[in-house]
């Protein structure tokens, strides 16, 4: 266990503080509705969902955040513009909490994430994700909607290892960083995110989150859950194999820094928390030694000892 040397921002967005040492705030935790292949997803097209089954993933991890300690958001991931629009209205009514707007292409997110600000949403928008792909249309759309929180991507297609993300972020020579490009659009809320491509490859991503709150210090996560399910022979090891592989790639994230965590479906909610409140309040215990104290009284190591 450590301390940053690096100063560590917190963010609110929403009811939701993210962000700081290891050991002052929980892991928050985000839960992805809509995505492809979900299966309450009627009509990825038109946005047609069962509304019953959608309330109720959401209500699970409500249910596991507010006995863990752990805060939550969710990851909304629409097709198109009228569709990921239809999830983001169903989404603000049944629940408080903050939303990633995860469109398919940049217009369906600027799209839908100018809609949102529009009805009043923005304190509760995360923008997913300004990336390399990022351009100055791109730019001038975020600026000129007013979104104040974006996820900004360190997949570096030319270099993945985690030197190749923190240049990616930082800019190499004439090459300006996606963070400063970020902070161009008007971006004052930046969550920084570490890939992963494949299992071998959580280490990559957990060595990431430690250079990036280092040499940062922002908010940095990542999304470690869904290659266990892409590993074909994980099965082979028994039927607990996979949710005790999950729970090993969400301990390592969270051990080397992570502020929030990507967990896949909201489905894995009551496999997820658990394991990760968990680990905060082991790591908030061991933060004592540093002169480091939860920052909340909801913290997971007052809530499940």
């Amino acid at each position: 266990m450590f301390k940053f040397k690096k100063e560590q921002k917190v963010f609110t967005i929403g009811d939701v503080k993210i962000g700081g040492q290891p050991g002052e705030l929980p892991t928050v935790l985000v839960g992805s509705l809509f995505h492809e292949g979900h299966k309450i997803v009627k009509d990825k097209v038109r946005g047609m969902f069962d509304r019953k089954s959608a309330e109720r993933l959401i209500n699970v991890q409500e249910e596991m955040s507010e006995r863990t300690g752990n805060p939550c958001m969710l990851d909304i991931v629409g097709e198109t513009t009228e569709a990921l629009i239809k999830y983001i209205d169903f989404v603000s009514e049944v629940t408080d909490v903050p939303f990633l707007v995860n469109g398919a292409e940049a217009s369906v997110r600027v799209s839908a994430s100018r809609y949102a600000v529009e009805v009043g949403l923005q304190d509760r928008v995360v923008y997913n994700s300004i990336n390399y792909t990022l351009t100055e249309d791109e730019i001038k759309s975020i600026r000129e909607i007013g979104l104040k929180a974006a996820l900004v991507q360190a997949f570096n297609p030319s270099n993945p290892l985690p030197d190749g993300m923190i240049s990616l972020l930082k800019g190499q020579g004439t090459k300006r960083g996606l963070l400063e490009r970020a902070y161009e659009a008007g971006v004052e809320k930046v969550l920084v995110f570490t890939p992963v491509l494949d299992v071998p490859a959580i280490g990559f991503s957990a060595r990431g989150i430690y250079l990036a709150k280092e040499e940062f210090g922002l908010p940095t996560g990542t999304a470690p859950v869904g290659v266990i399910g892409r590993w074909g022979k994980v099965e082979s090891f028994g039927r607990y194999a996979k949710f005790i592989c999950r729970g090993g790639a969400v301990t390592l994230a969270q051990a080397m820094g992570a502020n929030f965590i990507i967990y896949g479906s909201t489905a894995k909610a009551r496999t997820i928390f658990p394991v990760c409140a968990m680990i905060d309040a082991v790591i908030a215990y061991n933060a004592r030694v540093y002169g480091i104290r939860p920052l909340t009284r909801r913290h997971p190591l007052y809530k499940i000892f």
